[in-house]
């Protein structure tokens, strides 16, 4: 009788390791639908935070976004940035990105050039908070292009202020 029920426990826990695995395959495959992604996140400019237009650090705090795709080029135009409190930006310029291309969306004022691959928000106040956040990136159509949830203490184990995603 023993057998039997070790039998029995070891099958229903290979079912329940096996449904879980199932249930997370989708979840990981519409993470990867968009060829753009969040490659990382500066969410801490190094020195003392100051978000003054004129000798403030804003500019050092960015979100670098890149084209995973081999193949296709993306034009940044209509996609939305933003974080778990509402702050958002909407890229209202053509700004294309080659394949394996990327772009670093910065604080501050400045001029966008996608010779130098970065893209000003025209706003001198931080996005990112530095303790801990959420960003999400939305495709022109609405839907969600990518997401990373972050906390200082747990995922950047450096101290550095940044943290990559995707490689």
């Amino acid at each position: 009788m023993h057998a039997r029920h070790a039998l029995t426990a070891a099958t229903t826990a290979a079912s329940v390791l096996a449904l879980g695995l199932v249930a997370t395959a989708p979840a990981q495959a519409a993470e990867y639908s968009s060829a753009l992604k969040i490659r990382g996140v500066q969410y801490d400019a190094p020195g003392r935070d100051s978000n003054k237009c004129s000798g403030g650090n804003t500019k050092n705090e960015y979100l670098t976004i890149k084209n995973y795709s081999r193949t296709t080029t993306v034009n940044l135009k209509g996609y939305v940035v933003k974080d778990a409190a509402g702050n958002r930006f909407t890229f209202r310029s053509n700004h294309t990105l080659q394949p394996g291309d990327y772009v670093k969306l910065r604080g501050n004022h400045g001029t966008d050039s996608d010779a130098k691959n970065v893209v000003y928000r025209q706003n001198c106040n931080f996005i990112w908070n530095n303790d801990k956040d959420t960003i999400y990136l939305y495709k022109p159509s609405g839907a969600r292009a990518d997401v990373h949830a972050y906390t200082k203490k747990a995922n950047d184990r450096d101290g550095n202020g940044y943290i990559t995603y995707h490689g």
